[in-house]
């Protein structure tokens, strides 16, 4: 051990009236301490905030740890999944030191045959954990089982599967950012305002996301007296073409003062907006990617709902070194902060 940590292991058997092994003892979770002895240790050790150095166990035990990333590559269509790919090697960057080695499994978010591809090249490994965005939900499901049974722990990123044991999910509450659309609106319309709720569904989105979110915004409101002029429309598009052409023919039969977006195509809407000089329509939608931010930054979209994916990524290997190196408990379900980006602070949500 290092002096300073001497010295601390040295204070609590002095306040514990115990030896330093003993204390060693509890530290490491090894068995041979009385149990009111332990708590005794423990409760000290809770009182002075005291860590013991993790880094020099590491070197001593020469212990290296394995985790594999299995989520989307950044596409075409959109570029959310690189911020959150950005946070897991900045959390790598300082972390290797710990003995930590990464792997990335990347796939199309297009192709559930790739992600079954990729996920099979995942247990040919000798691993002891994976991030796991699991938005293929059955393909998912048959492979955290495959985990389990290999003893792999795993750990869920954005998407949860409610059925699964994983070690954590990391994300956001999508019902609760349903709820906090509906909270927005009632502050930016009047009663006599119409809003439409649009899905914009694509082959290949997240119908679970859309869904939670939905029952979000309609709870609110149902909590509300009635009256609310509430509109719903499920547009399916493949490409943006597609899509104008049905949005068209709705906006000559309705007149609408809000538009809330249920999913990350709303730039779709403002690109619309942008191309028929539409500007007396408050448009709000959801989710982190440079189209969107584009389109705050110009005024295109009034309130992107979102969390940091830079964040959620550093989380997610930060976690995995909670559990493995700090030996430390993790909580079953960790909620990502919900946030408001308008044009006025959009430039904060550049990187």
């Amino acid at each position: 051990m290092k002096a300073t940590e001497l010295s601390g292991v040295k204070e609590i058997a002095r306040r514990a009236n115990v030896s330093i092994a003993t204390v060693d003892r509890v530290l490491h979770n090894r068995v041979g301490v009385a149990l009111k002895t332990k708590e005794k240790i423990e409760s000290i050790i809770k009182d002075m905030d005291y860590k013991p150095n993790i880094l020099a166990k590491r070197l001593a035990s020469k212990r290296v740890h394995r985790f594999a990333v299995l989520m989307p590559r950044e596409c075409v269509e959109t570029d959310y999944w690189r911020a959150p790919l950005l946070g897991i090697q900045s959390a790598l960057n300082e972390l290797g030191d710990f003995g930590v080695e990464l792997t990335y499994f990347l796939f199309d978010r297009q192709d559930a045959e790739d992600f079954k591809e990729m996920s099979e090249s995942v247990l040919e490994n000798a691993i002891d954990a994976v991030i796991v965005a699991p938005i293929f939900p059955s393909e998912a499901e048959r492979f955290v089982k495959r985990c389990e049974e290999k003893r792999i722990k795993y750990l869920f990123i954005n998407n949860d599967l409610p059925s699964s044991q994983p070690l954590s999910f990391i994300g956001p509450d999508q019902w609760q950012t349903g709820r906090l659309a509906a909270n927005l609106c009632q502050y930016i319309i009047r009663r006599e305002d119409r809003i439409l709720v649009l899905n914009i569904q694509r082959e290949f989105s997240n119908i679970d996301h859309t869904i939670n979110r939905l029952a979000g915004f309609e709870s609110f409101f149902a909590e509300r007296e009635a009256g609310w002029n509430i509109l719903k429309l499920d547009l399916n598009a493949e490409n943006y073409d597609m899509f104008k052409v049905y949005f068209s023919q709705y906006l000559q039969q309705n007149e609408l003062d809000v538009i809330f977006v249920t999913n990350a195509w709303v730039y779709w809407v403002a690109r619309y907006f942008e191309e028929h000089s539409i500007s007396n329509i408050i448009l709000m939608g959801y989710d982190y990617t440079s189209k969107n931010i584009d389109y705050v930054e110009r005024g295109g979209i009034d309130f992107l709902i979102c969390q940091k994916p830079l964040e959620l990524g550093y989380k997610a290997l930060a976690t995995l070194f909670e559990h493995f190196i700090s030996k430390r408990p993790i909580s079953r379900i960790q909620y990502m902060p919900i946030d408001i980006v308008t044009k006025e602070n959009s430039n904060l949500y550049k990187h």
